[in-house]
């Protein structure tokens, strides 16, 4: 157990913490507090408590059933040999630090939780707390440090249509200024919502698909950012429903054309210095930073079972749609994997980064950020060579220059994903046996609940899951 996990009874201090807490968002006409994770299938999964509860959960946690661990997006419930059984409890412990007034739900406060057994151990299935881990591995082994942001798109729907069909609420062109227009009040809000949560906004803007926009937020550490990406999706929806809208971060909207990413941006650091900028290697990165993109670009297949890891996300991961599906990187290369940013001059020690592309709001955003950087952290660790960057479209090469650029298409089905993760020693091992065999099984169960369907029904069968 680590200084950071909760324990019963609260660590000293937290209880009043925690009374005082209570007590200032009373006074701010707060009644509830939303106490939120997410599962390995990356649905949001909450309780709440009276804000005079505060302080009890604080210290003796809320109970909720391990069983949602093996959960999939549309309730039905899978096995391990540890997980799936109606048995257990666990308990639901907020963290502090990380508690947000809910503008756009009156009334209402967020705080997101870690989850450890009724004898006070870490639940080994709880993805912030092996998130927590991973970036305390790497801090204690490396000297290494992270900032973390990941993208957010969604589609906005008319709420008045029935049976549950999308129907693009603007119209426009893409990144057009009608489409901005069209949601203008409802974005307007939205940004004032955000803020008032504290929540920096870097751009916020209309994208490729129709009725599709996309918020870009600043960077923190990677516990931070993940929880800071269902925050502001909590944030969206709420905003949106206010206006008679509906909202979807599913992966794929309809069978066909550009879906829904997540793009996971991540830099490496370490005594205050970006790794990924002002070094003697490839757009100043040291050398470091390339065996860091190295191995996350040698784990990709399997990262994607944690990335991508619901059949409606094999209907965005296509080619030549910016989604990134072929093990390359690039600078600044949009339809590779791994895009290298080195950001402006002038600002390149602190905006260089690494995008990870094939990744997708089904996430557990917990899980994805621990398994890219235990990736990063294999080829960190080994001194990993970066192979010879990417320009322009790999679909463009034949199998022969493919193969001998070390260019490979990622999996197509989630099934090879999922065979790719239980192939991949490093990513079971971060995740942990317990974790991992339930991630295995919450994608096979996935992948047999749509079993039959064809691309139409595939992606209405998670439209609104997300």
């Amino acid at each position: 157990m680590s200084e950071d996990d909760p324990v019963p009874g609260g660590r000293p201090g937290e209880v009043e913490r925690a009374t005082a807490l209570s007590r200032d968002l009373s006074g701010q006409g707060v009644h509830g507090v939303v106490l939120a994770y997410v599962d390995t299938a990356g649905i949001g999964r909450v309780k709440t408590v009276p804000t005079a509860k505060l302080a009890s959960a604080t210290a003796w946690g809320v109970g909720m059933s391990p069983v949602f661990d093996t959960f999939l997006a549309d309730d039905t419930i899978v096995t391990t040999d540890v997980l799936g059984s109606p048995d257990g409890d666990l308990r639901l412990y907020p963290d502090l630090d990380r508690p947000a007034v809910l503008a756009a739900q009156p009334g209402w406060a967020w705080a997101p939780v870690d989850r450890i057994t009724q004898e006070g151990e870490p639940h080994p299935a709880c993805g912030r707390t092996v998130l927590r881990r991973t970036v305390t591995r790497a801090a204690e082994r490396y000297g290494v440090t992270f900032r973390a942001a990941i993208e957010i798109e969604w589609a906005v729907g008319r709420g008045d249509v029935a049976d549950d069909a999308f129907v693009p609420a603007v119209s426009g062109p893409a990144y057009g200024a009608t489409r901005q227009v069209g949601l203008s009040d409802c974005a307007a809000d939205l940004l004032a919502a955000l803020a008032a949560q504290g929540v920096e906004v870097d751009q916020f803007h209309p994208e490729y698909a129709a009725g599709q926009f996309e918020i870009s937020v600043g960077a923190l550490d990677p516990v931070a950012a993940a929880d800071r990406s269902v925050l502001v999706r909590q944030t969206i929806r709420a905003v949106t429903r206010r206006h008679g809208l509906r909202v979807s971060f599913a992966p794929a909207i309809l069978g066909r054309g550009v879906g829904n990413g997540g793009h996971i941006h991540l830099s490496a650091w370490r005594g205050g210095r970006n790794l990924h900028a002002g070094g003697a290697g490839r757009y100043g990165m040291t050398a470091e930073a390339e065996s860091f993109v190295a191995g996350v670009l040698g784990h990709l297949p399997g990262l994607t079972a944690m990335t991508a890891p619901s059949p409606a996300s094999h209907l965005r991961l296509r080619p030549s749609q910016w989604a990134g599906v072929f093990t390359a990187w690039g600078r600044e290369t949009r339809e590779a994997a791994l895009r290298i940013v080195t950001g402006t001059a002038g600002v390149r020690d602190r905006a260089a980064n690494l995008e990870v592309k094939p990744v997708d709001l089904a996430a557990n955003p917990c899980l994805a950020l621990a398994s890219v950087i235990a990736a990063g952290l294999d080829g960190l660790g080994s001194s990993a060579s970066l192979a010879e960057e990417i320009t322009g479209d790999p679909a463009r090469f034949d199998a022969v220059e493919a193969a001998a650029r070390g260019v490979h298409r990622l999996p197509v089905s989630l099934t090879e994903s999922v065979e790719a993760f239980r192939a991949d020693a490093v990513l079971r091992t971060a995740l942990g046996p317990v974790l991992a065999d339930a991630v295995t099984a919450v994608r096979r169960g996935e992948i047999d609940a749509v079993d039959g369907l064809d691309d139409d029904r595939v992606a209405a069968a998670y439209r609104w899951k997300y």
